[in-house]
């Protein structure tokens, strides 16, 4: 795979967060994901054995997409993202010295921001993309204004309570894409409601103006 992070999601641009995945339901949870076209898979640090999960996602669907940690706060998980095979760095905050680390290493990495002064802190530090956390503090108002501002190749991706009925209107005004969660992933879905939760934001997606 090649290209920007947007460049990337851009047949897809759904984020998979997978908080509380357990490393043995891994492959068949990726398995039904990368099925449905998702181009993006998430494992959130306070997940249970968080890099046996990215190691495993990592070496069955690394060649057909982004595998990365979330939640991810200290500079030694970089490495250790790295090592397992990641190559997605997701913040819920704007640490600039994990940024930069992120990309000496030379991963992509998605802070999450919720003001301008932290966006544009973290563009300048070598973001890939933004993430707009919590998005239901962070209304299509909103992002329609940092839009306006923001450089056009610079993906925003609201994250946070973002259901299949959110979509357009966070589309509509400026969003590139959207981090997905307990609405798409808990731990105890069964396989079936998984595939019918990734179903019904595919064709979200696929429903929006192009």
């Amino acid at each position: 795979m090649s290209g920007t992070l947007v460049e990337r999601l851009a047949p897809l641009p759904l984020v998979a967060i997978l908080r509380g995945l357990l490393p043995e339901r891994a492959i068949e949870t990726g398995g039904v994901l990368i099925a449905a076209g998702f181009r993006a898979i998430e494992v959130p640090l306070n997940s249970p054995q968080p890099f046996d999960s990215i190691g495993a996602l990592a070496e069955a669907f690394g060649g057909q997409a982004m595998i990365g940690a979330g939640t991810l706060r200290r500079l030694e998980d970089l490495a250790r993202l790295q090592a397992a095979g990641g190559v997605l760095a997701v913040m819920p905050h704007a640490d600039l010295a994990l940024v930069r680390e992120a990309k000496r290493l030379g991963l992509m990495v998605m802070p999450g921001v919720a003001t301008p002064t932290e966006a544009f802190a973290a563009l300048d530090a070598g973001a890939d993309a933004i993430k707009l956390f919590p998005a239901e503090m962070l209304p299509p108002a909103t992002v329609k204004a940092w839009r306006a501002v923001m450089p056009r190749s610079i993906g925003l991706y609201p994250v946070g309570g973002i259901t299949p009925n959110h979509l357009a209107d966070y589309w509509r005004a400026g969003a590139s894409g959207f981090g997905l969660g307990s609405a798409l992933f808990t731990p105890d879905l069964s396989t079936a409601a998984l595939g019918a939760n990734a179903d019904s934001f595919v064709r979200a997606f696929a429903e929006l103006p192009r």
